[in-house]
C-alpha cells in the first residue's frame, strides 16, 4: 500500500529522527523479559498514534491481524504493558524527545520563524475517587470535602512556525506546586537542548513569580509572562498608565483590529532582582464586536525586541492549549489512566509528547514536501486505520 503506513512510520522515526538506538533499547528495567522491549515499546507508541488510550485496546491490535502491519513481533496482554511501563526508566525517553527536537532544528523544521519558543503550563490528568499512588492530589467540592484525587504535571512544549512539539512533563504530587515543578522542567529543557535552541520561554501568570522568573534567569532565557492581578501593584501600575493613554501601535491581524500599549520602565516588586519591568497591553476587537484585552511582563529590553514581536510571542501561548492540552486530552487519551501507578502514569505521558511529537513532524515536515497541501491529523489517522487491512508484503530489501 502506497502512502503513510505504521511501518514506514517506524522507518522515518529511526532513520530521520535518529530513533533506532532508542527503538531498540529503551531503558528496560524488568529483570527477566520474554517479551522484547522493541514491541511493546513501538505497541505504545502506535497505540497513541491510533488513538488506542487503553492498554486492553492496545492489546486487542496486537492480538489482531493488525499486528503485522503494525510492525509489532509478537502478541501479548495489557499485563504485560502495566508490567512494562511500572519499570521502564524515563530517562532514555526524555534524552529521545531532546534528541528529536535538536535534530528537527538541523533539518530546517522551523526554517522561517524568526523565534523558536518555549511554553510552559500546568493542567491535570485522571481523576480518581482513592488515592493508591504518590501522585494523587486531592481535589474538593464547594464545601471544602474531598471528593477525590487527581493528578497534576507540567508540560513544556517547543513552539516555532506552524509546530507545536511537546518536550517534557514533569509531575507534581501532595506538598509540590506548579511552579517549582515548572523550574525543574525548565532546568532539564535547559540541560538537554542547550541554550541556543530556545529564544523565549512563554508562561502564563500562575509562573510570574519571582523564584521561576530568576530560575530562567539563571538558565540564559527571557521570559513572556502573563500579567494578572496576582501582582497587583505592578498590574495597577499598568492598567493606570495605560488606560489614560492613546495607543502606541495599532495594526490588523485577519479580520481583527488590534491596538497596543508598551513601557518598559515599570519598577519590579520586591523580591524581583531585575531592574525594571516590561509591560505591554493589547486590545483585540474582533469582527463580531468581541474585544480581548490582556497585560503581559517580561525582561526583553524594548530596544531588542519590538512590541509587535512581543506581541506574537505573548499570543504564541495559546498553542500549548490548543495544540498541546486540548489535542493530547481530547485525542490521544492524555487523561486515562492506564496504569495507576507514578512510574507508569509518567512513561505514559511522556509516550505521548513523544507520539505527538513524531505525528507532526513526520506529517507537516516529511509528507508536506512538495506543493501538494499537509494532511490533517485526521487524514492521517485515516490513512494509518486503513493501512492495517491491507496485506503486508514481505521487505526484500
Amino acid at each position: 500500500m502506497k502512502g503513510p503506513t505504521p511501518r514506514r512510520v517506524r522507518k522515518y522515526a529511526a532513520k530521520c529522527l535518529g530513533l533506532k538506538s532508542y527503538l531498540r533499547s529503551p531503558g528496560d528495567g524488568r529483570a527477566q523479559a520474554r517479551i522484547p522491549a522493541a514491541a511493546l515499546l513501538w505497541a505504545l507508541l502506535m497505540g497513541a498514534l491510533l488513538r488506542r488510550a487503553a492498554f486492553a485496546g492496545i492489546e486487542a491490535l496486537v492480538g489482531s491481524r493488525a499486528r503485522r502491519a503494525l510492525g509489532v513481533s509478537q502478541s501479548f496482554g495489557d499485563d504485560a504493558l502495566r508490567y512494562f511501563t511500572e519499570r521502564l526508566s524515563p530517562a532514555p525517553t526524555r534524552a529521545a524527545l531532546a534528541s528529536v527536537l535538536r535534530r528537527a532544528k538541523r533539518n530546517k523544521a522551523f526554517e522561517g520563524c524568526h523565534f523558536v519558543g518555549l511554553a510552559l503550563d500546568g493542567t491535570t490528568a485522571g481523576r480518581r475517587r482513592e488515592s493508591p499512588c504518590r501522585l494523587c492530589r486531592p481535589y474538593h467540592n464547594a464545601a471544602r470535602e474531598v471528593v477525590g484525587y487527581r493528578h497534576h504535571l507540567v508540560l513544556a512544549a517547543v513552539l516555532g512556525a506552524d509546530l507545536t512539539l511537546p518536550l517534557d512533563v514533569e509531575p507534581y504530587g501532595p506538598g509540590d506546586s506548579e511552579y517549582a515543578a515548572g523550574q525543574r522542567l525548565l532546568r532539564r529543557v535547559r540541560a538537554s537542548v542547550g541554550a541556543r535552541f530556545i529564544d523565549d520561554v512563554v508562561v502564563d501568570g500562575e509562573f510570574a513569580t519571582a523564584p521561576f522568573l530568576h530560575a530562567a534567569t539563571e538558565v540564559g532565557w527571557r521570559v513572556v509572562a502573563r500579567l494578572k492581578d496576582n501582582l497587583p501593584d505592578l498590574f495597577q501600575a499598568a492598567q493606570w498608565r495605560f488606560r489614560s493613554q492613546a495607543p502606541h501601535l495599532s495594526f490588523r491581524e485577519g479580520f481583527d483590529r488590534v491596538e497596543l500599549w508598551d513601557a518598559d520602565d515599570f519598577d519590579p516588586w520586591e523580591s524581583l532582582g531585575w531592574e525594571t519591568v516590561r509591560v505591554i497591553r493589547y486590545r483585540q476587537h474582533h469582527r463580531n464586536g468581541d474585544v480581548v484585552e490582556a497585560y503581559w511582563l517580561t525582561d526583553f529590553p524594548s530596544r531588542h525586541l519590538s512590541s509587535r514581536c512581543l506581541y506574537a510571542m505573548a499570543k504564541s501561548r495559546w498553542q500549548i492549549e490548543n495544540q498541546g492540552f486540548n489535542d493530547a486530552k481530547n485525542r490521544y487519551g492524555l487523561e486515562h489512566i492506564c496504569d495507576h501507578h507514578p512510574y507508569s502514569l509518567l512513561i505514559v505521558w511522556l509516550l505521548t509528547c513523544l507520539a505527538l511529537t513524531l505525528e507532526r513532524l513526520y506529517r507537516l515536515r516529511y509528507l508536506h514536501r512538495g506543493t501538494h497541501p499537509a494532511r490533517t491529523a485526521i487524514d492521517l489517522l485515516l490513512l494509518f486505520q486503513l493501512s492495517l487491512s491491507a496485506p503486508t508484503l514481505a521487505d526484500s530489501s
